[in-house]
């Protein structure tokens, strides 16, 4: 709910943990639809380095594509409407003036709404659009792509201009985390109990 939010006990907690993992491994961090006003206090805060959505990374020789997946879902135009809304860094400072309690009561009735929202859609306009994942591949010129977002976890493989290009989809960590382990053999799923 902003850098300002850690004075509150929950998100205090979580940069501190993050803080500690960070002393052992980096920390990279990409705004999902929940925390988009996560900004450098909290990155600060957490030790870790705030990445641009999408972002093109060399992962052991493969060019892959890291991005949160809510771009790729343009069959949700209700969604994609509010996604434009609450990233654009007007309509975000104007939300940060507002008092940390206030801020709190928005973000709990914007959930509450969203999650009522979902019970109406499809799950097909909830997933990602199929031509939006080929013009994803191509615009980043990448060879392998991860995302979240759809929490639907699995290892796609897409033929996009004539190349063969997998899609990776993570998991959500609601019931079990799980993550992936990139090695130079390759990229892998694991669950944690």
């Amino acid at each position: 709910m902003g850098d300002d939010s850690l004075t509150l006990p929950f998100p205090a907690h979580v940069a501190s943990r993050l803080k500690a993992a960070s002393a052992r491994v980096p920390i990279r961090f990409m705004h999902g639809n929940r925390d988009f006003v996560a900004g450098q206090g909290f990155a600060r805060a957490a030790g870790l380095t705030l990445l641009e959505d999408p972002t093109r990374i060399d992962l052991y020789g493969t060019p892959t594509l890291l991005l949160h997946g809510d771009t790729l879902c343009t069959d949700d135009h209700a969604y994609q409407a509010f996604r434009t809304q609450v990233r654009n860094p007007v309509w975000q400072k104007a939300a940060l003036a507002r008092p940390i309690g206030e801020r709190l009561a928005i973000a709990q009735d914007m959930r509450e709404k969203s999650e009522g929202a979902k019970q109406g859609k499809a799950m097909s306009i909830m997933d990602v659009a199929p031509a939006a994942v080929d013009q994803a591949f191509l615009d980043a010129g990448v060879a392998q792509m991860i995302h979240g977002h759809t929490h639907r976890p699995a290892r796609h493989v897409h033929r996009v201009g004539g190349v063969e290009r997998v899609r990776w989809v993570l998991a959500d960590w609601y019931e079990r985390a799980s993550y992936l382990e990139a090695s130079p053999a390759g990229l892998r799923a694991v669950e944690t109990l």
